[in-house]
């Protein structure tokens, strides 16, 4: 890759149904071995659950939970004279929703559920209520920033 220039960001193309970006890097997380098709049936499926157990739109309950699983700060290991600390920087914006999107499946995997979609279904309901593994994840990192502010200094 050149060095004189910046590569540009491609234009994020939205997933077939809602036209989304958020739900399309959703979709392309939840995808395992190439099968995209699998990964939209599980994630359309689970917004369906979620419309009939909550009686209310299925994207806007998904874009809740993602939402509401963003962090804001994290911790970064700096290496300065012999001593490695955990430095608290901010999360980029695309940072933020790409991690809350992994958590958000992440969990939803490790449910016990009978099925992925109910699985992914009963994560993003918990996750939009801000309750759930998800939401403690997020609030374990901030955690972990908040008690590490003395090493602040360090950012770079």
């Amino acid at each position: 890759m050149s060095r004189r220039t910046r590569a540009d960001h491609r234009k994020e193309v939205g997933d077939p149904k809602y036209d989304s970006p958020v739900a399309a890097k959703f979709i392309n997380r939840l995808m395992v071995d190439g099968k995209k098709s699998t990964a939209e049936g599980i994630f359309y499926n689970a917004l369906d659950v979620i419309e009939e157990k909550t009686g209310q739109p299925g994207l806007q309950v998904f874009n809740q939970a993602v939402q509401n699983a963003k962090p804001a700060l994290e911790v970064k290991s700096r290496r300065v004279g012999g001593a490695t600390y955990q430095v608290p920087i901010e999360v980029r914006p695309e940072r933020r929703t790409a991690l809350s999107i992994k958590w958000l499946v992440g969990f939803a995997r490790q449910r016990n559920e009978k099925t992925m979609g109910e699985r992914l279904a009963t994560e993003l309901m918990s996750a939009s209520r801000n309750e759930g593994s998800t939401i403690k994840k997020k609030e374990d990192t901030h955690r972990m920033a908040d008690a590490n502010k003395a090493f602040a200094h360090y950012r770079w």
